[in-house]
């Protein structure tokens, strides 16, 4: 199988208290995965790894691994949002007087919208409103990162700010009390550099066919596990509810559950764990990408599964809540479908555990359906529902957002419930 061709500089993410990892060699002789620091008070940090050819490298790791707490205060805050293309990620630094503890201590801060598609060139001031904050595994110490919405200098939300309508909705007191709980499949792949084809396949060419990749071991299987290892040791450090990763079905795809997370945090925690991603796989010198058909044919792509409950639906009789819920989702497929991601129509075609696009269902665990229902909720008469509609490129914020508000604040005509119930055999 090819390799991903690396460049001459490579950098690493290493672990404090992780086993040293023993590194695969690739093409060229580089090598890259998980190893430990033994300097300065960082848990998790980015190293630069030298070769024969640049006599810099090491000068830079020392840099680059430099523990500043002892000689100053002051802490870099990492802002970040969401660019032009509504699944874009930006950010840039920022010098902090002091460690903070809560965004509303950070300051507002601006960026050339004109440059990233959100503003005219004449009028391209875009103001970052922070929203979040996490520990920098990069920087280590008590450095952060800072998830940041964007609004106009009026204080108006700019179009892609889809976090300012999810907020409204968390905010609602209806969805206030029904604690709703989140849990996210997130579904990547791993792409070789320059020839934008998957990690671990023959360039130009396709491995065996797909049943022995998903959760394999074995270097024929499984690929860029140190990515994945990697991104799961840096969500922990820097505070995202991470809660698991594993192989996927195609080889060079890999996955990461974030939850359960509670109302906007699930969106908070879905951006970060990506930016995360994509500075580790930018590290690795392996592309990242979230197309949710990246490759054409009989293979599996790539979606954004989301678990969903509410209060009702987790308490005695909750089942009867669910059933509901997803009548209600039915109603609404055309909406939750054009909010679901772009290219979603070239994974949902009925194929590789999806449903059709086209058509709404549900059934119990059943992963060709809309909406699966686990056999340990309907067992229990309680528990919650999984949206497996939602493409790997999906904006979190609009997803568990439209969720909250389609089965909680919406109510459809007793007409039209009715003939949902009875054409999806719903005793509701």
């Amino acid at each position: 199988m090819a390799q991903a061709v690396l460049p001459a500089m490579q950098c690493q993410v290493g672990a404090k208290a992780a086993v040293r990892a023993r590194p695969a060699a690739g093409a060229g002789g580089r090598v890259w995965g998980v190893r430990r620091s033994g300097r300065g008070t960082s848990g998790f940090k980015a190293m630069a790894l030298s070769t024969a050819s640049t006599g810099v490298v090491p000068r830079l790791e020392h840099m680059l691994n430099m523990d500043t707490k002892p000689y100053t205060d002051k802490i870099i805050a990492e802002y970040i949002w969401i660019g032009g293309s509504g699944i874009d990620i930006r950010s840039k630094s920022r010098t902090i007087e002091k460690p903070i503890e809560d965004p509303s201590e950070l300051p507002k801060w601006n960026y050339d919208g004109s440059s990233t598609g959100q503003a005219p060139g004449e009028d391209s001031e875009v103001i970052l409103y922070p929203q979040a904050i996490f520990k920098d595994p990069f920087r280590g110490g008590n450095n952060i990162l800072v998830m940041c919405d964007t609004y106009t200098p009026a204080g108006e939300p700019i179009p892609t700010n889809k976090r300012h309508r999810a907020a409204q909705i968390f905010s609602d007191p209806k969805v206030v009390e029904q604690v709703p709980w989140f849990g996210i499949e997130q579904e990547y792949t791993l792409m070789q550099r320059d020839v934008n084809w998957p990690l671990g396949w023959p360039v130009g060419g396709y491995p065996g066919p797909q049943g022995p990749y998903y959760c394999a071991v074995g270097a024929e299987k499984s690929f860029g596990r140190d990515i994945s290892d990697a991104h799961y040791k840096a969500c922990l450090y820097a505070g995202i509810n991470i809660s698991g990763t594993n192989g996927e079905v195609m080889p060079g795809q890999w996955e990461y559950q974030v939850g359960p997370s509670v109302g906007i945090e699930a969106g908070d925690h879905i951006w970060i764990s990506r930016y995360l991603l994509e500075r580790i796989t930018e590290q690795a010198g392996v592309v990242l990408t979230l197309d949710p058909k990246p490759i054409p044919g009989d293979w599996n792509g790539a979606g954004c599964h989301t678990n969903y409950s509410t209060k009702s639906m987790r308490e005695d009789g909750g089942f009867e809540v669910i059933k509901k819920a997803i009548l209600n989702l039915s109603l609404r497929h055309d909406l939750h479908i054009s909010a679901y991601g772009e290219g979603n129509e070239r994974r949902l075609t009925g194929l590789h555990e999806t449903a059709s696009i086209d058509t709404f269902s549900w059934g119990v665990a059943n992963r060709g359906c809309s909406i699966r229902v686990g056999r340990d909720t309907e067992a229990k008469g309680k528990g919650y529902l999984e949206d497996r509609r939602p493409a790997s490129n999906m904006d979190p914020y609009v997803v568990t957002g439209l969720l909250a508000e389609t089965t909680i604040l919406w109510e459809p005509t007793l007409e039209a419930e009715a003939l949902a119930a009875e054409k999806l055999a719903l005793n509701v």
